[in-house]
């Protein structure tokens, strides 16, 4: 049997053979996140300002080389009942909140096993019938046999293919720690991976056992971008109140990684202090519309207008939010 993980990948499934979702984005249980019922009437709507008008403690050249001497920074607040199935609020709301999560325990973790690798376990045709708790136990099974130590998995049910249409086609995305890194694998140049005891090595013998195709991905810029993008894309099971997209094994998992970083929830990228609520009372037309091509949920502004400040600490707080 070839060990070309492309031409594996490719024979796994034939295109006559995909389940293709239907017209609500389901299969069987299974859901693409942001297609259920919007919650309740404020999913979305503008709630204020939270921002940093510590335009004396900007004055700092940052790593994209600008100073921002004068300049308040500002993020727009908006309602969420940070639901993974409501349409407004999965987004902005619901992955914004569980990526960050995700990238401080990730954090820690790293701090034990070096740097996390995004990595993709795709669960065999002949599975795709399994519960997904068996998938599951299946799919860690074979990322330990590879040596991939701990981490996140994120359940994908779909994949989008060629004919632009998406189908049922289960897999794992996790954001993990692997045994001796990938830094060797992602710099060689063999063609002798399935002799090597590296992780390409690992994983082609594996497949011949399991059926699972593991492959790790391109470089990642950042934890919290990779998971809030994978987030977005994932799977939900519907009528299942407390159901974990995200969820935590080997040496990540709950019992056995302690992690005390507190999360701040509202901090100035800038100068690193606690974000306040703000009022504004200039007279520029801030774009509050998710949809335009200029939105921006964060900027950089000018403190004063004319001479006079128009970003003002407002006392209160707006209710539960878009990056809170």
């Amino acid at each position: 049997m070839s060990l070309d993980f492309d031409k594996e990948s490719v024979a796994l499934k034939d295109d006559n053979d995909e389940e293709p979702m239907d017209s609500n984005f389901n299969h069987g249980d299974f859901q693409l996140v942001g297609h259920g019922e919007k919650t309740n009437g404020e999913c979305g709507n503008f709630s204020g300002y939270y921002g940093c008008p510590r335009g004396e403690l900007h004055d700092i050249i940052t790593l994209q080389g600008i100073n921002y001497k004068g300049k308040a920074y500002v993020r727009k607040v908006f309602h969420s009942c940070d639901k993974p199935s409501c349409p407004i609020c999965f987004r902005w709301g619901w992955a914004a909140r569980e990526s960050k999560k995700i990238e401080i325990r990730l954090k820690e973790a790293a701090r034990h096993f070096g740097d996390a690798e995004h990595i993709v376990a795709s669960v065999p045709v002949r599975d795709y019938g399994c519960s997904y708790e068996d998938m599951r136990k299946k799919a860690v099974k074979a990322l330990s046999d590879r040596g991939v130590v701990g981490g996140v998995l994120i359940f994908h049910g779909f994949r989008y293919n060629m004919r632009h249409y998406w189908y049922w086609s289960p897999h794992f995305h996790c954001l993990g720690f692997i045994i001796g890194g990938y830094a060797r694998c992602r710099g060689c140049r063999s063609q002798l991976c399935s002799k090597c005891d590296g992780f390409e090595g690992r994983t082609r013998r594996m497949f011949l056992k399991d059926g699972f195709i593991v492959k790790v991905l391109g470089e990642r810029k950042t934890v919290g971008g990779t998971a809030w993008y994978q987030l977005n894309h994932s799977s939900l099971k519907v009528g299942v109140r407390r159901f974990h997209i995200a969820t935590w094994f080997g040496n990540c998992s709950y019992r056995k990684l302690k992690v005390t970083a507190e999360m701040r929830k509202q901090v100035c990228p800038i100068c690193q202090h606690d974000l306040v609520k703000l009022r504004y009372f200039g007279s520029k037309e801030i774009s509050l519309d998710k949809d335009a091509p200029e939105f921006s949920r964060d900027f950089v502004t000018d403190i004063e207008e004319d001479g006079r400040p128009v970003w003002v600490v407002f006392v209160g707080r707006p209710s539960g939010g878009y990056g809170e």
